[in-house]
């Protein structure tokens, strides 16, 4: 019997597995306290305040105070070429960004570029004051369409993302969610699913929010009757690397892990409820126990709402947990950029603190238009 040829078999190497561990291995940060990452944990951790008295003639607001982003002129900071055009929220961003790449640069664990990596920017709608302006100037000239067409795309909510992806040659998927002041956790969430679905290697996390005259106004316009402001606004961007457990470089630490993070919307009138429910199907999802948890960051929002928050936060965790962390009376009303500097308060304080390695976290965040998440993260310390 003649034998059968065999053929020769090559197996392509496959990609390694993905899977829905997502660990934060790296931000920064543009605040009130300055630019980068060491600002912002200077200011956090001694417990500085930054509100000042912003100049009616250059912000066109009655603000008595605001939490402003000390000397941010964008042509200083990022150079001449491609800012011409940029409005304030874009530049926060692309700062924001900017300050991560170049202190893993610093701390000699770069960060990849290109195809690889993607890049998830929450907001509430974008740059407020471009829009107005934009709107306004439709209005001043002799004809509708005698706008400034160059400023055009700042009117749309994804310019400070496109703007960061094409500075620094970030080529994954590129998305901007408008989910107000939860956005962050909302961003978190989306990028975790690429990272499952193995669409990008890494992801830069993170939220903006710009001060001006038209978000002033739109804030005290928006109000409910019973939130009185307890807080200035502020303003900034803060970024966070996320990467999957199971292909972490080897040099690269993790900070934290994220466990679960959930998000609702208030259908019933009963935000107190659902935010209950969320933080209670997080810490299940998750199997973290009330004991476990170091630290629970609420998002600050006036009013009934956040009084609530609050008070959820201590009742489950207690006054010490639900106070460890906090940030938005150092740092003012961020908004849309909130939850965002909650989660680097959190890393912030346990960093500081080395008996946090092993416990949990806990960041909750409500909107006053009904929407509600909640994020469990894991603290590791820097560990492997």
């Amino acid at each position: 019997m003649t034998p059968v040829p065999t053929k020769e078999v090559t197996t392509e190497p496959r990609p390694p597995a993905r899977t829905d561990r997502a660990v934060i291995t790296a931000w920064s940060a543009v605040s009130p306290y300055g630019m980068g990452r060491t600002a912002y944990a200077e200011g956090i951790t001694g417990r500085r305040p930054t509100e000042s008295v912003p100049d009616p003639a250059a912000w066109q607001t009655p603000d008595a105070a605001a939490c402003l982003v000390p000397g941010f002129d964008i042509r200083q900071i990022l150079g001449r070429a491609g800012t011409r055009t940029m409005d304030r929220a874009m530049g926060l961003a692309v700062t924001a960004v900017r300050e991560l790449f170049e202190e893993a640069e610093a701390d000699e664990r770069p960060v990849t570029r290109g195809a690889g990596t993607a890049l998830v920017l929450g907001t509430t709608l974008g740059s407020a004051a471009s829009q107005q302006n934009f709107s306004r100037a439709s209005y001043l000239g002799e004809k509708p369409y005698d706008v400034p067409a160059q400023l055009m795309p700042n009117t749309l909510m994804n310019s400070p993302a496109g703007a960061s992806a094409i500075r620094f040659g970030l080529k994954g998927p590129n998305t901007t969610v408008a989910g107000g002041r939860p956005t962050a956790l909302l961003a978190l969430a989306y990028a975790r699913r690429l990272l499952a679905a193995g669409r990008a290697e890494r992801a830069l996390v993170g939220a903006v929010e710009e001060y001006s005259g038209a978000r002033s106004w739109l804030e005290r316009h928006s109000r409910g009757a019973d939130e009185e402001q307890t807080a200035p606004l502020g303003e900034g961007c803060a970024v966070l690397l996320i990467e999957p457990a199971d292909t972490l470089p080897e040099d690269r630490p993790a900070l934290a892990e994220l466990l679960a993070i959930d998000v609702r919307v208030d259908v019933r009138g009963d935000l107190p409820g659902t935010l209950r429910e969320s933080v209670r199907h997080a810490l299940a999802e998750s199997g973290v126990g009330p004991d476990e948890v170091w630290a629970a960051s609420g998002g600050g929002l006036s009013g009934d709402a956040g009084d609530h928050e609050q008070a959820l936060l201590t009742e489950l965790f207690g006054r010490e947990a639900a106070t460890r962390a906090e940030c938005h009376e150092l740092i003012g009303d961020t908004a849309s950029a909130q939850a965002a500097f909650q989660l680097a308060a959190v890393l912030v304080t346990a960093g500081a603190d080395p008996a946090s390695a092993g416990r949990a976290a806990v960041v909750t965040s409500v909107d006053r238009e009904g929407l509600v998440a909640c994020g469990v993260l894991r603290l590791l310390g820097g560990a492997r």
